[in-house]
């Protein structure tokens, strides 16, 4: 079954909100046994929405879009649809007053410009939406041709996927036993292309399995996908090639799909009954914040320095003043003692240390903009790293962050 996504609103052109629902919505269809060969991003423009959705029902006869369901103006999705249907709005009454008891509920009237929201097409089925007040909808011809409409609001989006498309897709497939799966292999702290080379001839040998790499601020994840398989299958040869990868990713590897490098520090820590604190310059409390993210972190984590001046570097954690005027705040001498400093001043086992220059200002021809020092100590044992980072101050800070994280892990792994 092949399926076109089309997104709309013009902030997600424009590049001002990530397109997240086009993420979610390809990997949901795409388990639910549904190939999406396009997706295509437009602007909230009648013209536009009308052109995309009818060109993905030419090719596939079936598009999932998402936005412009709303009640203010620039809202016409649903308009520019129902008439390429042939499906004149008109007033539904249950959802009218569905509407009017959520906004009950709120405590406040109803204005009057959400009653449009309660116009439906002709003969579209309605998908209740609890979480706001845009209903889905389902559209389909004598032809089968069908457009699924789905609010923008990505939390209204998922539930509504979850709920009532993705069953219907299923039944709609007619054998849901195969299935499309993925897993990944997630890495860090190895290029994508020396990460290639380990894996090396895997790539010819997993057919029809395929292999992406995924690069990102966190590192680089490999993605296997089983297409069409018998669930039981997809399985076996998922799990079989998994183990291959992380075998040839070696210590690199850190976990698999949604693992999270924080999660994995945490519980590497929580077994050895240890605790952490952090000491941060130039991640400003990004660091101590991809820790707390982690559900039951305090259990573990006691918290953290934001040591951004010199000053808070020497009167909180002790670096001696001469290091700072000899080597400057970011270097190994300074970082080794911010992590020394803040594990003896909260005397706990392990600590963490981050300074650095994240621009797009600061940097000089010995220490560019990205240059980050990091340091790591696991009761007296203690490692120092030099990396220079690509990217703007946001990705050097989210890859300074993971890079503090993963220089942990590695040393509790080798520690006795």
């Amino acid at each position: 079954m092949k399926v076109e996504v089309v997104t709309i609103g013009t902030e997600l052109v424009l590049g001002l909100t990530p397109d997240t629902n086009a993420a979610e919505l390809g990997r949901a269809l795409a388990a639910a046994g549904a190939e999406v060969v396009r997706h295509v991003a437009v602007p909230d423009r009648p013209d536009a929405i009308r052109a995309a959705v009818a060109d993905a029902l030419e090719r596939t006869g079936f598009v999932v879009a998402t936005g412009g369901l709303g009640p203010t103006r620039d809202d016409m999705t649903k308009r520019e649809v129902a008439a390429l249907f042939g499906m004149p709005l008109q007033l539904d009454q249950a959802v009218l007053r569905a509407l009017e008891a959520r906004f009950r509920h709120l405590g406040r009237p109803m204005p009057a410009v959400n009653r449009g929201q309660a116009e439906v097409p002709q003969g579209a089925t309605v998908l209740p939406n609890p979480r706001g007040t845009a209903p889905g909808l389902w559209l389909e011809d004598s032809g089968g041709r069908t457009a699924v409409l789905l609010p923008g609001v990505p939390s209204e989006m998922r539930g509504l996927l979850v709920e009532e498309v993705l069953p219907r897709l299923i039944r709609r497939a007619g054998d849901p036993t195969r299935v499309v799966l993925s897993r990944t292999l997630r890495t860090t702290g190895v290029a994508e292309s020396a990460l290639a080379e380990r894996v090396g001839a895997i790539e010819d040998d997993i057919a029809p399995l395929t292999l992406a790499y995924l690069p990102s601020t966190e590192g680089v994840e490999l993605r296997v996908t089983a297409w069409g398989l018998r669930a039981d299958d997809a399985e076996r040869r998922l799990a079989a090639v998994t183990a291959q990868l992380r075998e040839r990713a070696g210590e690199d590897g850190y976990g698999e799909d949604g693992t999270d490098l924080a999660a994995v520090v945490l519980e590497q820590l929580r077994a050895r009954k240890a605790r952490l604190v952090v000491a941060e310059s130039c991640t400003g409390g990004l660091l101590s914040g991809r820790i707390t993210a982690v559900p039951g972190a305090s259990d573990v984590f006691i918290g953290g320095v934001v040591a951004y001046d010199n000053v808070l570097k020497s009167g909180t954690l002790d670096v001696r003043p001469e290091l700072l005027d000899k080597h400057g705040a970011v270097s190994e001498q300074v970082v080794r003692a911010m992590a020394e400093g803040v594990q003896r001043q909260f005397a706990v086992d392990a600590a963490l240390a981050v300074t650095g220059i994240a621009g797009p200002t600061g940097g000089t021809a010995e220490k560019p903009v990205g240059t980050v020092w990091l340091a790591a100590r696991y009761g007296a044992d203690v490692r120092a790293l030099r990396r220079i980072f690509p990217g703007d101050r946001g990705e050097i800070r989210a890859r300074a962050s993971q890079a503090a994280l993963d220089l942990l892990r590695r040393l509790i792994a080798a520690a006795p």
